[in-house]
Parts: C-alpha cells; sequence; structure tokens
C-alpha cells in the first residue's frame, strides 16, 4: 500500500500550488478511509488536465461520475476547513 500512496504523492504534485494543496489534502486526510470506488475516483482525477480538475475544485463543472463528485465535494470542503476532517 505505502508504494501505491507514494505514487498517488507524486502524481498530485500538479501545475498550481493551489491544486497540490487540494490533492494531498485529500489524500492526506481521506484517502485511506474511503471506499475502494471513492480512491479509484480520486486516482481518475488525478489524470484530468489541470484546468478541468480546477473547474471542478471551484464549482465551475461536476464531475458526471458519482463517486468522482462525492470526492470532489469532500476535496472542495479541504478550501474552507484544510485541516478539519470532512
Amino acid at each position: 500500500m505505502s508504494e501505491q500512496l507514494g505514487k498517488l504523492r507524486w502524481r498530485c504534485r500538479r501545475g498550481m500550488k493551489e491544486l497540490d494543496l487540494l490533492t494531498l489534502g485529500y489524500l492526506e486526510q481521506h484517502y485511506l478511509a474511503a471506499s475502494l470506488e471513492e480512491q479509484q475516483a480520486f486516482a481518475d482525477l488525478l489524470e484530468l488536465q489541470d484546468p478541468l480538475l480546477m473547474s471542478y475544485m471551484v464549482g465551475r463543472k461536476t464531475p458526471t461520475d458519482a463517486a468522482a463528485a462525492r470526492v470532489v465535494t469532500v476535496m472542495r470542503a479541504l478550501i474552507s476547513h484544510p485541516s478539519v476532517d470532512c
């Protein structure tokens, strides 16, 4: 599992600092407790281009996949409460 987490941590490094903070925040605070479906949705979100991922974070767009939408909701909550478990 630690190798997988290391790979995800590396993929959390984005072109935008804001996305770095949100993706790493989710990984560190929520990933391990998430369902397998949501863990996969998070990994899939990390494959997106930064502009699309940012549009999800600011609420301009919503993922059509329900699990991805749940992950985005948790990540968006990190904007308001970065150190509080959501």
